[in-house]
């Protein structure tokens, strides 16, 4: 995601529909990841992200199951999720004002990313479970760590989308929406994933499975459902300008999406607290679900539509 040059215009010299030439002009972007509170957050999620994919290599060889307490699938996907989510918290950092503990709060960010993926990593490769397991005071030690530090990180986003409220930014309108829902649903997804920790803990006393919510709902399944909005929200936004759309439309297209990843994560929370799988809805509930999937992803096609046919438009010139 590109972050727009700061303004360099005065108000009156405006588009007509609203929108300053300096973010009409925004196509000679700055790079974000110098940003000295970003650069540690980008090395680390491009790191996190390939650690991820090397560990799909790995399964491809290795084989095994994919779900279980047990399975290649959480260096998988810690890895790529994580990383992802620090390359984002990274952009979002270099679009705000600088702050005097900004410098050691994103290094802390950063290093707490990482950890908690090696300490998952180290797990798998001992034959272990990374989660819900006490059974050693290492394992009980690790895990609680890991909590902590999530719930930390947690915390440091929660500051991060509070100032994309209150602060002054250089984002144009339709990302900078995007990108304040984006961190809303990341903190909705981290508060479920700590609610999902707390509640296994509970099972587990109990002798029952730490994953179950009821009769067959699943617990991770809120907590995953819109976590890469954060992602996917100002993409779109990123998408909708390279295609060449007006500021109006670019706004309508990421608010559908916004309505589109609510609808989404509303459904996985009925689900899980009534106890039913993930797709095992009512009719009602289900129409919940492809209401959501259509504005979440008409958007996109919508752009590639756009893009596809500015690319097809002929040009002209003078020879």
């Amino acid at each position: 995601m590109d972050r727009p040059l700061p303004p360099t215009v005065t108000p009156e010299h405006a588009s007509p529909d609203g929108e300053s030439l300096a973010a009409v002009s925004a196509e000679a972007p700055t790079k974000w990841w110098v940003d000295p509170r970003a650069r540690l957050l980008a090395q680390v999620g491009c790191v996190l992200v390939a650690s991820g994919l090397l560990h799909m290599i790995v399964w491809a060889i290795r084989g095994g199951a994919w779900e279980g307490p047990v399975s290649w699938r959480k260096p998988i996907l810690f890895g790529i999720s994580t990383g992802l989510t620090s390359l984002s918290l990274g952009w979002v950092w270099s679009t705000l004002p600088q702050r005097r503990w900004d410098g050691p709060l994103a290094t802390f960010t950063a290093w707490a990313l990482v950890l908690e993926v090696a300490m998952i990593d180290l797990q798998c490769w001992r034959g272990v479970g990374s989660h819900f397991n006490r059974a050693t005071l290492f394992d009980s030690l690790l895990y609680d760590t890991m909590g902590v530090l999530i719930l930390l990180v947690t915390l440091v986003a929660a500051d991060l989308t509070l100032r994309l409220f209150r602060a002054p930014t250089d984002l144009a309108p339709d990302m900078l929406v995007a990108a304040r829902w984006g961190m809303v649903l990341l903190l909705v997804s981290c508060g479920l994933g700590i609610w999902g920790s707390v509640h296994g803990d509970l099972q587990v006393a109990r002798g029952l499975r730490p994953e179950v919510v009821g009769t067959a709902g699943v617990a991770k399944f809120p907590h995953g459902a819109v976590i890469h909005a954060m992602q996917w929200l100002p993409m779109l936004a990123w998408g909708a300008r390279r295609a060449g759309l007006a500021l109006r439309a670019r706004q309508r297209l990421v608010t559908a999406a916004i309505a589109g990843s609510v609808l989404m994560l509303t459904y996985a929370m009925l689900q899980t607290l009534a106890g039913r799988g993930r797709f095992d809805a009512p009719p009602a509930i289900a129409m919940m679900m492809g209401v959501g999937t259509v504005l979440l992803t008409g958007p996109f096609f919508l752009i590639a539509v756009a893009w596809w046919h500015g690319r097809r438009r002929p040009t002209t010139g003078l020879g």
